[in-house]
C-alpha cells in the first residue's frame, strides 16, 4: 500500500543570470551577478510516499489545474497500476474535481452511477465529490 501526500508549489521563478558570476579569487568570495532575465513561473506538483520517504512522479509545468492535477495523479498511479495508494491532499478545489472523481471510480472499477456535475449524483456538488473521495 502507497500512503502519498502530495502538494502543489506555484510561482517558482524561473531566472536566468544576464551576465556570468565572477570566481573566487584569493581573499574573496566569489561575485554572482543579480540582474537577470526573468521567463515566467512554474508550478511543481509532488508526492512524498509517507513510509519510505521518496519523491514520486513529481511534475512541473506552467499551470496548476483540474488537468495538470489528474495528469500527475495518473502518472503517480500508473508507477504501481495494481498497487493500493491512499492520496492525503488539501481542500483544494482541483483535488475534488469531477474528473478526479471520474478517474477514481473508473480505476477502482466502481460501477456506481456519477450523476452529472452541477446537476446530481456524486458529481453534483464540491462537497459530494469530496465525500465519495
Amino acid at each position: 500500500m502507497h500512503v502519498i501526500s502530495t502538494d502543489e508549489k506555484t510561482g517558482i521563478q524561473a531566472l536566468e543570470p544576464i551576465h556570468p558570476s565572477h570566481p573566487m579569487r584569493p581573499g574573496r568570495p566569489q561575485a554572482v551577478e543579480f540582474e537577470y532575465t526573468r521567463h515566467g513561473t512554474q508550478a511543481l506538483i509532488a508526492n512524498f510516499e509517507v513510509a519510505t520517504g521518496k519523491i514520486l512522479a513529481p511534475s512541473i509545468g506552467d499551470t496548476r489545474t483540474e488537468a495538470d492535477f489528474l495528469a500527475h495523479l495518473t502518472a503517480t498511479v500508473d508507477t504501481d497500476p495494481q498497487g493500493e495508494w491512499i492520496f492525503i491532499c488539501d481542500q483544494l478545489n482541483i483535488h475534488q474535481s469531477a474528473s478526479l472523481v471520474e478517474f477514481v471510480a473508473q480505476r477502482c472499477e466502481i460501477k456506481t452511477d456519477l450523476g452529472h456535475k452541477g446537476q446530481d449524483g456524486i458529481l453534483k456538488s464540491m462537497a459530494s465529490r469530496a465525500a465519495f473521495l
